[in-house]
This record gives C-alpha cells, sequence and structure tokens, in this order.
C-alpha cells in the first residue's frame, strides 16, 4: 500500500485541532459541553458530502422537470434521502440532517410554487392538494 502524499496529512486535534475528513465524514475534536475542558472526537457529513446531496436534490426539483408531478419528484428523492441518512445517521449529525430536512423542503416549495406558475415560496398561500382553502376555522 502506498500513501497519496495529496491525500495523506498529519493534523492535531487536541484541544479542537482543525480535524480532518474521511469516508464523508467530518472528524473534529469538540469541548464538551457538560464538561468544560474536556473535548471528544465527534463525526458529521463533511461539507463535500452535503454538497453532493443539494446537487442532487437541486437537479431533481430544477425549473427543467416542472412537466413531472410533485409526487413523482418526492417518490425519487426519497430513496436518495434515506440511503444518505442510513449512511450517515451514526456520529453526532442531527444538526446537519436538520439543515438537509431544510433545504429540501424549501426546493420542493419553490418547485411547487414553479409548477402552479407563482413566484416564491408560496406553500403557505397555495392550496393544499388541490383541495379547497383552508379558512382556518373549526366550525
Amino acid at each position: 500500500m502506498r500513501l497519496h502524499p495529496e491525500k495523506t496529512g498529519i493534523v492535531c486535534l487536541r484541544e479542537g485541532g482543525e480535524g480532518f475528513d474521511f469516508l464523508g465524514f467530518r472528524h473534529p475534536k469538540v469541548e464538551s459541553w457538560k464538561r468544560r475542558g474536556r473535548f471528544y472526537l465527534q463525526r458529521w457529513p463533511s461539507a463535500r458530502a452535503l454538497g453532493v446531496l443539494r446537487d442532487k436534490i437541486r437537479l431533481a426539483t430544477s425549473s427543467s422537470r416542472t412537466e413531472r408531478p410533485v409526487a413523482a419528484v418526492v417518490a425519487d428523492l426519497n430513496p436518495v434521502l434515506r440511503r444518505w441518512a442510513a449512511y450517515f445517521r451514526n456520529g453526532n449529525s442531527g444538526r446537519k440532517f436538520n439543515a438537509v430536512d431544510g433545504y429540501a423542503h424549501e426546493r420542493l416549495a419553490i418547485f411547487a410554487s414553479r409548477k402552479d406558475g407563482l413566484a416564491g415560496r408560496n406553500w403557505s398561500t397555495a392550496t393544499p392538494m388541490g383541495g379547497p382553502p383552508d379558512s382556518g376555522s373549526t366550525a
């Protein structure tokens, strides 16, 4: 086995050093919020892994695909998001999962609005699933 000089390096992990990326995960050493002065090695999806997933979501919800129904786009995105979540579920990925969830929701909102001929994120004002508008009263 030969080490590649561009991919191989020595990093300092002592007391919140720079950390490293390996197999799609970012491995930094982070200070404990319970015990100040103690550092633990944590891992979450790297910026590159998040960028690749955002590219896939952006491609599936692009303006060139507005002829497809929203349900079909969601059906195409679900396996991609589930595989990604299954791979990155171990570690400290909760904040990154929330960011991905928000990004996917925003892209789907923009896609649905564009499909209906509206500008921006109009899910709150558009009628849900083609039904009558909700009046907000429980009579």
